[in-house]
């Protein structure tokens, strides 16, 4: 269920800011297009985790820089 809920969260995600389509984007040209989702995904489910244990809000500043 976890997986297709990051694959969920990438897509709103990717359709909501113009960040995620650069980020989409920069992951592609290294990785291909199908593969670069995937680890998007893998991105926010890290960021998800991050903020759960620590108790923090999302910043797309570090999310970014990770």
């Amino acid at each position: 269920h976890l997986k297709w809920a990051f694959s969920e969260a990438a897509v709103l995600y990717l359709r909501h800011t113009h960040d995620g389509k650069k980020l989409l984007a920069a992951i592609a040209r290294k990785h291909g297009k199908g593969k670069a989702l995937s680890i998007l995904e893998h991105k926010i489910g890290r960021a998800v985790y991050y903020m759960l244990s620590r108790g923090t809000v999302f910043s797309t500043e570090k999310f970014r820089a990770a």
